[in-house]
């Protein structure tokens, strides 16, 4: 596993995971942004953090990419995986649900796509780049050749408006570089960590070519490991949601067999976000919260 490397001072208010008190998100409301709270003790969930660097890492995500796929045969470089052929899916007429997990992929995100596969699921995941040098872009392939869509989470998880422009601007353009080079995706999509996002995030996002997605079901997975608790809660969403998990957790990938059981009987449709806001493309840097089917 990677390590954590966001600073203490936003973890803040017994919090701990990708949803913290920078937005506030919950299945009734989107993420609200408010300024960011004095320091307190770290979640006994999660350990401290460390800074990040002042400065952007000296090595090339390009260059480590290429690297990692030199020693994977059964992925030369001539040959990224093909995903499948876009379905026509209306949201508008369709009851649709995106489910995001975000921060992998890890040692769960194997098996997390087994259960995806046997529901014939399409999801987003927002990836970190930092997990997918470690991971070698095994899943990452994997999940482009079974039709999910990935989304950029920064390098290493910092909160974004923290950062000085230069680093602001390694942690979205060195894990588009990555990705690129070992799945030969572009995304189009971030997520900031923690959801915190301001004008010079999303001024970076755009100049990067990438609209702000967040979320308006929070499971909250991160702080309760309990896949009974992150079953009741992701269930609670609405057609047009987005709904936030994590796949570097075991009880969230608990969870999923029931809750996609759960929405497949209630007549579901799992989409990616650009099959739940219709294929259009998203404007780049503005935020989006939920799909209203407008």
């Amino acid at each position: 596993m990677w390590l954590w490397t966001v600073p203490v001072a936003v973890l803040l208010l017994a919090t701990g995971g990708c949803a913290s008190p920078i937005a506030l998100v919950s299945s009734q409301a989107g993420p609200v942004t408010v300024p960011s709270a004095a320091p307190s003790p770290p979640s006994p969930l999660y350990p401290p953090r460390v800074p990040p660097p002042a400065t952007p890492s000296p090595f090339d995500p390009e260059e480590l990419a290429e690297k990692l796929t030199g020693i994977q045969p059964q992925w030369p470089r001539n040959r990224l995986p093909v995903a499948p052929a876009a379905r026509k899916i209306d949201c508008r007429r369709v009851r649709c649900v995106a489910l995001t997990f975000d921060d992998g992929p890890g040692e769960h995100t194997g098996r997390l796509l087994d259960a995806l596969a046997r529901h014939h699921a399409r999801v987003t995941f927002f990836v970190i780049g930092q997990m997918v040098a470690e991971d070698r872009g095994e899943n990452l392939r994997r999940m482009v050749s079974e039709g999910h869509e990935l989304g950029n989470h920064s390098w290493d998880h910092p909160p974004l408006p923290q950062l000085s422009p230069g680093r602001l601007k390694y942690q979205l353009s060195s894990t588009q570089k990555i990705v690129k080079r070992l799945a030969g995706v572009r995304m189009t999509f971030m997520r900031p960590p923690y959801g915190a996002t301001d004008r010079r995030v999303a001024a970076e996002a755009r100049r990067e070519g990438l609209a702000q997605i967040l979320w308006n079901v929070d499971t909250m997975d991160w702080r309760d490991r309990d896949a009974s608790i992150v079953l009741q809660r992701a269930t609670q969403a609405a057609p047009g949601s987005i709904v936030l998990m994590h796949d570097i957790h075991a009880s969230t990938v608990d969870a999923v067999p029931e809750i996609l059981n759960q929405f497949t009987r209630r007549g579901y449709a799992f989409v990616t976000l650009s099959e739940l806001y219709g294929g259009g493309r998203l404007v780049p840097g503005r935020e989006y919260t939920s799909y209203d089917g407008r």
